[in-house]
């Protein structure tokens, strides 16, 4: 039993019994309780041999009790009766954006509907809009939402997908008889959600049955949904579909190329081959005949990727890459990008603590990003208006000012060389102003503007919001731009062309929020971004100590938009980064 285990079950019992109308303070005990056990620096385990539940903080002697059951059963009464009260189908309802619980429960007790297709349906007769404090625009919001998850309800974030591919892979790799192994397609193109995940296999004909074999029992499967001489399907236990592909030794570069992608990419490829008197499909290059059809009797000799770039004319493109959004031409005259690595990062700038909605004090999250070999924590906890999320009062500002200060001068007498940095991330008020009068703003060493309200105002003006934020002299970085939340919550409207452009011209940066459900600033701006000059921060805005790794999901997508070292705030030393603050 994993306190990840755990920790869904309470927060399964905190959607249920907020659908059944529950105290929303004990629901929200629950939810609290699951986040604290998701953070414990040991097993659950542990504390129910020891019978020390109870000495967690945020977990009463309730909880405590459901917990042991579970552990004892395999079941919690308080959960199993949420179940037979509430319908099934409702807490899909859960997903869609703008949808709360007293919306649901309303719906479905007047209507009598418990289904999305439902739900859909309703929407478009009027019923919904005919409820008391609906009405049409909430009705077509909702109808709205549920086709984004119909849209998206297949893919999985960047994070989820790895999750999945990372363990296939490496069991894959390792099976007797595999020569070589890559993941492919969009997850090898590191794009910021995954459908179908797809990892290729180079091995003899001789081999393939017994590789199979071995596949389609992983652990993670739950599902065997189709098996080939060169292809099996499988469903693992999250529903994420994984393909294995197995293609002979001498085929592997051009597969590997062709099932990476993308499509967009491929014919491009595959046109420059033509022009040279050559054909490329999945299973080679091969010289084109008088006829100009593919002669499978005369391959071009290629060993790798590298080499079908080169006899194509080209250096070779890096998964990333690969979407026809300027590399062939780029590729063309230079042998490589410079690109930003998980090395090249020094600092964590934008990051929350238990001063606002964070998990962790200041010292634990500093401690973390010390031992994660960092040299700055670039602390910046929600502003007043945030107050949902903790927003600090000036009064609390100043008090976190002092903490801060006094963990620096510990640092330093104990030898530590690492500094924390007064930051905040500042709420944008709707007519673009910072939340906090000037001689406040001016006491943080940078401030984060983002907005976490008010995300559907119509383009000029989110536009002018963000300019008028972006005028002001102590705005530093503007944080997740778009607000989207993927797969979940669509972005604002923005023409983001013209507000990189803006942050050019003001000296502003913009930042790439590395949470794999945000991934913003959008990689498709990369090279807009390139080409002004555009300087960004690859910002993990962790609320634990986990979430500082999220720092690798934003150099993934910081590569895609083609940013090198220079480009990225957060490579610089603390020492220049001091510098930075200081220019204002």
């Amino acid at each position: 039993m994993t306190n990840q285990e755990v920790a869904e079950k309470l927060r399964e019992i905190y959607n249920l019994m907020q659908l059944a109308g529950e105290n929303r303070f004990r629901a929200i005990a629950f939810d609290r309780a699951a986040q604290t056990i998701e953070g414990l620096n040991d097993e659950i385990a542990k504390h129910i041999e020891e019978g020390t539940l109870t000495d967690i903080k945020g977990i009463g002697k309730s909880i405590a009790e459901d917990i042991l059951a579970y552990a004892e059963t395999g079941t919690m009464p308080v959960l199993e009766d949420l179940k037979e009260r509430v319908p099934k189908g409702l807490i899909e309802w859960l997903n869609i954006s703008g949808l709360g619980p007293k919306n649901i429960v309303k719906i479905h007790q007047k209507l009598g509907i418990t289904e999305i297709v439902e739900l859909k349906e309703a929407c478009q007769s009027g019923a919904v809009a005919d409820l008391p404090g609906l009405g049409q625009k909430s009705a077509d919001k909702i109808i709205k939402s549920i086709e984004y998850l119909e849209k998206f309800g297949q893919r999985a974030r960047l994070d989820q997908a790895l999750e999945i591919a990372e363990p296939v892979f490496e069991f894959v790799k390792n099976i007797d008889g595999v020569k070589q192994c890559e993941i492919a397609g969009s997850l090898r193109r590191s794009r910021e959600t995954i459908g179908d995940i797809d990892i290729l296999v180079a091995a003899n004909t001789d081999d393939a049955e017994a590789i199979f074999d071995q596949f389609v029992n992983h652990e993670l499967v739950v599902e065997v949904l189709g098996r080939g001489d060169t292809k099996s399907s499988v469903r693992t236990e999250n529903g994420r579909q994984v393909d294995l592909r197995i293609v002979k030794p001498n085929e592997f570069p051009a597969a590997l190329m062709y099932f990476t992608g993308s499509k967009e990419h491929n014919i491009v490829m595959r046109q420059r081959a033509r022009e040279r008197g050559m054909a490329l499909n999945e299973y080679g290059l091969f010289k084109l005949n008088d006829e100009k059809e593919t002669d499978f009797d005369q391959p071009v000799k290629t060993s790798s990727e590298e080499e079908i770039y080169e006899k194509l004319g080209l250096n070779f493109v890096p998964p990333e890459h690969r979407e026809d959004r300027g590399e062939f031409e780029f590729y063309e005259e230079h042998k490589s990008m410079e690109l930003v690595s998980d090395s090249d990062i020094k600092g964590v700038v934008h990051a929350h603590s238990t001063w606002s909605d964070g998990k962790y004090t200041i010292k634990q999250m500093a401690e973390a990003c010390m031992e994660r070999g960092y040299e700055y924590l670039g602390l910046t906890d929600h502003s007043k208006t945030a107050a949902y999320a903790g927003g600090l009062t000036t009064d609390e500002v100043k008090q976190q000012w002092e903490e801060i200060d006094r963990l620096n001068e510990e640092f330093k007498e104990s030898g530590k060389k690492f500094k924390i940095f007064k930051g905040m991330e500042s709420d944008i008020l709707s007519d673009g102003s910072l939340d906090y009068p000037d001689e406040i703003l001016a006491g943080f060493d940078f401030v984060i503007a983002s907005v976490h309200s008010g995300l559907s105002m119509s383009l000029e003006d989110m536009m002018n919001r963000f300019e008028n934020a972006i005028k002001n002299p102590y705005t530093r970085i503007v944080g997740h731009p778009t607000g989207r939340l993927l797969l979940k919550r669509e972005e604002s409207k923005l023409d983001l062309n013209r507000l990189i452009e803006l942050a050019v011209e003001h000296n502003t940066v913009i930042e790439i929020n590395a949470s794999p459900w945000r991934l913003d600033l959008d990689w498709r701006y990369g090279n807009k971004a390139k080409e002004v000059g555009l300087i960004t921060s690859i910002n993990p805005d962790a609320h634990s100590v986990e979430g500082i790794d999220d720092i690798h999901y934003g150099v993934m997508i910081a590569r895609k938009a083609k940013f090198e070292p220079a480009r990225v705030l957060n490579t610089k030393s603390a020492e220049d980064f001091e510098k930075w603050c200081k220019k204002k």
